[in-house]
């Protein structure tokens, strides 16, 4: 089959929007497939948004491809005879998080009738859809409450699990992720001045904001952790995530109402780490069971501190959830060969 993936990319910006494309990319041709990737620049400003995705509508993509799979928002606006959305999330500033500190649409009559206009143009573009698939029921449930869309949950695998090798545990809870306000590292230092037992803390990833990293780095100071936190402000490469998990205690990960489980999560399981997360972490809570395959508390930093000292203190506990979370991957079936199957029905 000659397949199209179109998605939307901000230029020069790499992150898990890039991940699943490419690696659908990579596992379709492994799968005898044509495919093509098609990347269409995108900014959130809201003076081009509804430009953007008008350019995108007047693509001519029927004589090329005999599917065509879309994937980052707005990319689904594409016309094409047979179009499959994976939908990995809304332009969440006008939806979900529109009455939310993280909302940077300014709420005026120019901010709502762009809103509605979103909400329009996303209504009758789903609507074309051959099938719809979400990376998690979260964002499911957003399609179903501000669209009226139904649709089927495939969660995303990643590229290589096998390189994801587990050994022994270590003392170091390891959080590899964009560091941004809203993956809410500095809940994780915060709950370093809490723990009381020696366990360490590692924070891997670039930031889009160089004000929030050099506040981490403040924080971490002020409260005294300074020594037992060890950050890595660049990009981690797939090798080099694979070696912080190899010998880590547990992974991190607590984003504000994630859109899937996120990457950090399942990579850990695939080294059989459990993830500590927080009750509103969105999707994050679909994989992580607390007590089963990780740990959850709620977003307050005592409580996480508490969680940090438990696995420290116990590291049977941490092994036994680390093994549960690896097989959780596969009783999710979260595998390449099943989701190119569903993509391509």
């Amino acid at each position: 089959m000659r397949v199209g993936i179109i998605s939307t990319a901000v230029p020069l910006i790499s992150g898990g929007g890039r991940f699943i494309v490419d690696w659908l990319h990579e596992k379709l041709v492994e799968h005898g497939h044509e495919a093509e990737t098609i990347y269409l620049p995108f900014v959130e400003y809201q003076d081009q948004i509804l430009s953007q995705s008008a350019a995108f509508r007047m693509m001519e993509l029927d004589a090329y491809f005999d599917r065509v799979i879309t994937i980052r928002p707005p990319a689904h606006t594409v016309r094409h005879r047979c179009k499959v959305v994976w939908f990995i999330h809304h332009l969440r500033g006008y939806y979900d998080l529109w009455d939310t500190p993280y909302s940077a649409v300014v709420h005026n009559a120019g901010g709502e009738a762009l809103r509605a206009a979103i909400m329009a143009m996303d209504n009758q573009c789903l609507s074309e859809a051959h099938r719809i698939f979400t990376n998690s029921r979260v964002v499911g449930d957003r399609l179903r409450r501000f669209n009226g869309m139904e649709s089927e949950v495939l969660y995303p695998p990643v590229l290589r699990p096998e390189m994801f090798v587990g050994g022994e545990h270590g003392d170091e809870i390891v959080a590899i992720c964009r560091v941004e306000h809203h993956k809410r590292q500095h809940l994780m230092i915060e709950a370093m001045a809490h723990a009381r037992s020696p366990v360490r803390l590692r924070l891997c990833g670039l930031s889009g904001n160089p004000d929030y990293p050099r506040s981490l780095r403040d924080m971490a100071t002020r409260l005294g952790v300074a020594d037992r936190v060890t950050f890595e402000e660049r990009w981690i490469t797939e090798e080099e995530k694979a070696a912080r998990l190899h010998s880590a205690l547990a992974s991190a990960y607590l984003p504000y109402d994630e859109d899937s489980y996120g990457y950090p999560t399942i990579e850990a399981a695939h080294a059989s780490r459990c993830t500590i997360t927080v009750a509103d972490s969105g999707g994050v809570a679909e994989f992580v069971v607390d007590g089963e395959n990780g740990l959850l508390t709620a977003p307050n930093p005592a409580e996480l501190g508490a969680a940090f000292d438990r696995l420290w203190q116990d590291r049977a506990l941490a092994a036994r959830l680390g093994a549960a979370a690896r097989e959780r991957v596969a009783a999710l079936g979260i595998d390449w060969g099943a989701a190119i199957e569903r993509l391509l029905a």
